[in-house]
């Protein structure tokens, strides 16, 4: 993401996923407490009017 206005909005979004610890930008880089919920995600990056492209192990 190169939009600041993008990062802002998915930062925020993603951020209030359950578990969450951090987000960073650019590339979304999400770290969790435990095993990440993909759906969930996959979900608030679509409500927030984004794709998610896939994940990276």
């Amino acid at each position: 993401m190169t939009c600041g206005h993008c990062r802002s909005a998915l930062t925020e979004a993603i951020s209030g996923v359950g578990g969450v610890l951090s987000v960073e930008a650019g590339r979304v880089a999400v770290t969790t407490s435990g095993e990440p919920d993909d759906a969930e995600l996959a979900k608030v990056v679509d409500d927030a009017g984004y794709e998610l492209t896939g994940r990276v192990a």
